[in-house]
This record gives C-alpha cells, structure tokens and sequence, in this order.
C-alpha cells in the first residue's frame, strides 16, 4: 500500500511540474473529446515533430465530454491550451467572440502541408458560412463530421415511415422514440420540417432557417415536440443506440456517427436497423481543431493539427474512433470503399472522379442528400430561448420510461442508504 501511494504521490508531483513548467515550448497540451483519437498517434507526433524540426515535444492529453465545459476553461479560466477540439457552433461562438488565434500554415514546409493539399472543397465552402465576415477556414480545420437523421429498425418501421420527420409523431410508435438530448440537432431538423411550405415556395433557404431563433419558430417547434410526448421512450445523451440494438426502442433521432455503431452492433444479433436522413431536409454537423487565444504554443499546435491531416493519420482516427473524417484525401475515401456497396455521388466532397463510388453513404451521404442539409449556428445571446424550450419540453414530456428509471433509481438510493447504515465505513458513490 505505502509503494502505491508513493508511486501516487510521486505520479502527481511529476504531472503538477509538467503543467507548471516555464519551458512550455517542448510542451503541447492538447484537449479533445473523450474517445475522440487513435492515442498511438500522439506518440507518433513527437517523434514526427522531433524528425522535422530538430525539437522535442511532450503532448499533454486531456478530455472533456461537454462543449460548454471546454469552453468555459478557456473563456473563465484563460487555460493555455494549445489545440482543442470544439463542435461547429462553439467555434463560430469563439471565433465571433476573439477567442482564436489565425492559423498560420504556410510556416509549414509544403511537402508535408497536409492541410491544404487535403482540405475538402465541400468543408471549405461551408467553413466559410460559419461567419460571413470572417473566414473560418483561418481559424480552424474539421477534424470530423456528419449528418442527424433517424436510424430506426426495419422490422417495425417501414423505409418510406423513416423517410420523414413526422416518423417521431407518428402514433404508431408510441414510447418507443429515442431522441437525441441534443437542443440544436433536433430543433434544426424539426424546424426543417414545419417550414416545408416556406421553403417550397422559396420564400426562406434552409441555411437561413439555421439562423432563425425567433419566438415563433421556439414556440413552433416546442408546440410539435410536445405534441410527440407519447412517443418517446427517452431523452438519450448515448444510450440512444444501444436501446436501439437491443429493440427496445425502433426509431431514434440520431447522429451518423452513432448510427454506423448501431447498424453494426445490430447486425450481430440478427437485428437489421438503418439510417436515413429524411426528405424534408436536415443538418449536418463538424468538430474542428483550432488554437484558442491563451495557447502558449503556436508553433507545435500549428504542427499538430497538420499532422492530424496527414491522410493516413486521419484514417487511423476514423477506425478508431468510428467517426467520418472531415479529411478531402482520396486515399482517405480509398480507404472505405466496399464493392457491396452502391455508388454514391461524393464529387461534392472528393472533387472530380469521385462522382462514383462505393462506400457506405451513412459515412460518406450522396450529394443529393448533402444539398437537403445545412450547417447548424450559435445563437449567441438567444441560446437561452434554445434552452428554455429544451427544458419545458423535457419537463412536460416524462415518459413511461422516465418514470421507469426515475422509480429504478429512487429504489437503488434507498438500498444504498439502507445497506450504508450497516456498514461502519462508508463509500463515497461516483457521479456521472
């Protein structure tokens, strides 16, 4: 026991002058969603960076699971973190709020500039939607993406129910709707859906729709998710998929990352889901690296996120991971060809020669689907709307499976409490 706590202790001491080091030119602390790389490739990078500019480097890995979280440290706190990987809409709240530092690529010797020579024409274009004024492209650079759509189980749910968003009102699937706890992807989708006559008659865009937070649309959208309470089984932050594998749910509001671990965990146990992204339109969604404005090294982050783009690294991350790279490389889109697969149209995203392949189009979609998609926005000061909304329709949507696991867990406390009181040393219980 005393060797442990040593070794503990000394542990510790070892991280506290790693982080409180002056040298923090041979230190990268990189922040990244939980699960979000293949780690073997960190070490890679330091041998990689020592090889190209004669310098050592120490990455300092750590994980955050919520935006809001990670963002918080940055904008409260002034953290120094070099790279951090935030969602679309926190780095349009960073960049509009001076948060980032430009990216100066062009201080990397072009033979090995993967950004540029492997940057997506389709990720390019829609970076530059993230603010008109300023080009998104000079700040950050995708890492990953995707669309939201409904992944749902053939056994109970026709193609042509699951081709629209009315699937998660329809009564027919009454407490067996899984949706996403995700305020923006599902009041995007959802507002997509009401608006169908505006956008047939032209008098709106689908991007334009993604900027709209006024109190008509809120109290649309509300007013229609409410109308879906008998429906839905739960509001889900990940367990949304594996409910679906195992049937106890058969429609669900879901993002194609998760969808393509569904589809695949389903399919082992002879259970045949699919994913769809509905005519009426939809979203699509990317996490991006950037550099935050309290960064106290440029130079390697610079390096980093080049190394990220380099199309075999970025190819190790998406098995890893499970997620779509945001990477425009052909060997990239090589790299999932399946000849079983039907030919799907990624000239949008590959450019020319691209028109036909076959891959699996809830990885990579068609560009028919692709341009019945927007890119989601920060709401900036009206985000507080979004959330409101967000709680009064979970508040007034309780279903019988929140009750279910409200009971569960109420029973679970009093055991807890009962068998704590027999004991004579008691134990702290974690938290999610």
């Amino acid at each position: 026991m005393r060797k442990l706590l040593s070794f503990a202790f000394a542990a510790a001491l070892a991280l506290t002058a790693l982080s409180c080091s002056s040298d923090r030119a041979s230190i990268l602390k990189v922040y990244n969603w939980s699960d979000y790389i293949d780690e073997s490739v960190i070490g890679e990078f330091e041998q990689w960076y020592k090889e190209h500019t004669g310098e050592d480097i120490k990455v300092v890995y750590q994980t955050f699971d919520v935006n809001e979280t990670m963002l918080s440290k940055i904008e409260k706190g002034h953290e120094d973190y070099d790279v951090v990987c935030p969602s679309d809409y926190i780095i349009e709240r960073m960049l509009n709020n001076g948060l980032l530092l430009p990216l100066d690529f062009q201080s990397i010797p072009a033979e090995f500039n993967y950004i540029e020579n492997n940057k997506s024409p389709y990720i390019r274009q829609i970076f530059k939607e993230i603010n008109p004024e300023i080009d998104a492209n000079d700040y950050s650079v995708a890492y990953m993406w995707g669309t939201t759509g409904i992944i749902y189980n053939s056994k109970y749910v026709t193609d042509e129910e699951a081709s629209t968003w009315s699937v998660i009102a329809n009564p027919k699937f009454k407490d067996q709707v899984l949706i996403k706890d995700a305020p923006r992807d599902v009041y995007g989708p959802v507002l997509i859906y009401l608006k169908q006559k505006e956008l047939a008659e032209g008098k709106v865009t689908l991007q334009e729709l993604m900027w709209d937070s006024s109190d008509e649309s809120i109290a649309a959208v509300e007013e229609y998710l409410k109308g879906a309470k008998e429906n839905v089984l739960g509001w889900e932050a990940d367990f949304g998929k594996d409910q679906m594998t195992k049937e106890r749910g058969v429609v669900s509001l879901n993002w194609s990352g998760d969808a393509v671990w569904a589809i695949d965990e389903a399919a082992e146990v002879g259970v045949d889901l699919r994913y769809i992204v509905p005519e009426e339109g939809s979203t699509v969604w990317f996490d991006g690296w950037v550099i935050p404005k309290y960064a106290k090294n440029v130079k390697a982050a610079t390096w980093f996120i080049d190394f990220m783009c380099r199309p075999d690294i970025a190819i190790r991350n998406m098995d890893g991971t499970g997620y779509v790279s945001a990477n425009g490389a052909w060997e990239v889109v090589e790299s999932q060809i399946d000849e079983e697969c039907d030919p799907v149209d990624l000239s949008y995203f590959f450019g020319e020669g691209a028109d036909s392949v076959r891959v699996n189009d809830v990885l990579y979609p068609d560009k028919s689907v692709i341009e019945r998609c927007a890119l989601e926005h920060d709401w900036g000061q009206d985000t507080d709307k979004l959330l409101g909304m967000w709680s009064r329709v979970k508040g007034d949507n309780a279903s019988s499976f929140t009750y279910v696991f409200i009971g569960l867990v109420a029973l679970a406390l009093v055991v807890a409490l009962w068998l704590g009181s027999r004991s004579k040393r008691g134990r702290k219980r974690s938290r999610r």
